[in-house]
């Protein structure tokens, strides 16, 4: 069922959305499981409504907040802080993406970085590719978040609370975001020395403080904008971030809850209102369609006793040794698969088995799914993803070049958020091998 699965999405054949309710209704038919797959299903989908519930608000609250504007001036303020260095341009490539990758959507925020900065390379003659990279490494690492798309789906796919997933992560993040700073330096250094580029010569900020001319902040039009509030958007996506560390309600509540005051606020018109949602209806159908479909595939998965028999036949021919350490092999394994993979076919088809067989040594569920998400970076340079082909299209750039020059990055920012994981009890480097009492009855 799972390699069918895979095979559907990955040529194509079939949408994520539509395999992910088909296949597992058909071999649970096959299987003998007819009758029961029902419930099975709504079971698995119940399981996901909140995870669903969060990211429909997630999606329209953060875009509200970029249609009003909130990023605009932080686009500006760093195009005039980095001028015509190399270093502080890749600096700020790094910073700007991260920033504007709190939305945890891929394809608007290359639009905004391309759009931002690609006048400012090609005025200088910065490579490109560092552009490519420094876009991968910072939105990868960043969509850790709880409403970006791999951490949602790792926790829908081992049945873990995502808060639960995300927060032991944060450490191991920063980490991460620091390592890409430092990338970023590294990159930026090397452009330097590439143009000849030396502080007071020509072209430096010195002498040409300020922006290029002709750069502004991309976005909707100007009539959705809303700069006079920009400083009540900014507290409000603070408090919401904080309330989110602090877990002071459910995710889902605080969701609704800052889209609620957001959308009012910004648009008190109902007409604008619903203008704005129509705007991004698109995204948040597809979401939460998706979502509500891999629930009902993992219902099927576990109602019908599949995922115990794969996992047990997996068991069957793995040393305890090995078991004891499927934690970090699962973070390593997630580098390459991930990479051949699509995000639904790993997280649904493969996490699954990998977390019934790890909770047979002792491996909770929600180390499972933070380890399984240590492997996007490497995963936003796949050949499987539409995002690449749009920022190299934007770039004017081969995806094979872009690939080349940032798959040795991606890969060492991996295991970077490895270590760190380790060292910050993300999760175990091995367990004492006892089963768990759930895997155990």
């Amino acid at each position: 069922m799972i390699a069918t699965f895979m095979v559907l999405i990955m040529t194509k054949r079939m949408s994520a959305i539509a395999a992910l309710i088909v296949v597992p209704i058909t071999f649970g038919i096959l299987a003998g499981a007819g009758p029961g797959l029902g419930p099975m299903m709504i079971e698995g989908v119940s399981k996901v409504a909140p995870t669903a519930l969060m990211l429909a608000f997630a999606v329209l609250y953060f875009a509200v907040m970029m249609d009003a504007g909130l990023f605009d001036p932080l686009v500006r303020k760093v195009l005039s802080l980095v001028g015509e260095d190399p270093m502080r341009i890749s600096i700020g490539t790094a910073v700007l993406t991260m920033l504007v990758s709190i939305d945890g959507d891929g394809t608007t925020t290359a639009l905004i970085i391309i759009t931002a900065f690609l006048p400012v390379y090609r005025r200088i003659g910065m490579n490109p590719l560092v552009l490519a990279t420094l876009l991968c490494l910072g939105n990868s690492v960043m969509n850790f978040v709880p409403w970006g798309g791999p951490t949602a789906r790792a926790a829908t796919a081992v049945h873990a609370d995502i808060l639960d997933v995300f927060l032991p992560m944060v450490p191991a993040m920063l980490i991460g975001l620091l390592t890409v700073l430092g990338v970023a330096f590294w990159l930026g250094r090397s452009e330097r020395a590439r143009l000849s580029w030396t502080p007071g010569g020509a072209g430096s900020v010195e002498s040409s403080p300020g922006a290029p001319d002709g750069i502004a902040a991309p976005g909707p039009a100007d009539d959705a904008r809303r700069p006079r509030l920009f400083w009540v958007n900014l507290v409000l996506t603070l408090a919401l971030v904080l309330g989110l560390a602090s877990g002071l309600a459910p995710l889902p509540v605080l969701m609704m809850g800052a889209f609620a005051i957001g959308i009012t606020i910004n648009y008190p018109n109902l007409k604008d209102q619903r203008k704005r949602i129509s705007a991004h209806s698109d995204n948040v159908v597809n979401v939460v369609v998706l979502i509500f479909a891999a629930g009902a595939f993992t219902g099927i998965l576990d109602g019908s006793g599949m995922v115990d028999a794969m996992a047990n036949a997996t068991l069957s021919i793995m040393p305890q040794e090995v078991g004891r350490y499927l934690a970090p092999i699962t973070a390593l394994l997630s580098m390459p698969l991930t990479f051949v993979m699509s995000n639904d076919a790993y997280y649904f088809g493969v996490v699954p088995v990998i977390a019934r067989t790890a909770a047979e040594f002792g491996v909770t569920p929600d180390a499972i799914a933070r380890a399984s998400l240590l492997g996007q970076p490497v995963h936003s340079l796949s050949p499987l993803l539409a995002p690449v082909y749009l920022a190299c299209g934007l770039l004017g750039v081969d995806v094979a070049d872009a690939q080349r020059f940032s798959l040795k990055w991606a890969a060492a920012i991996c295991l970077v958020l490895i270590l760190a994981s380790l060292l910050t009890g993300a999760f175990p480097l091995y367990t004492n091998g006892v089963p768990l009492p759930a895997a155990a009855s």
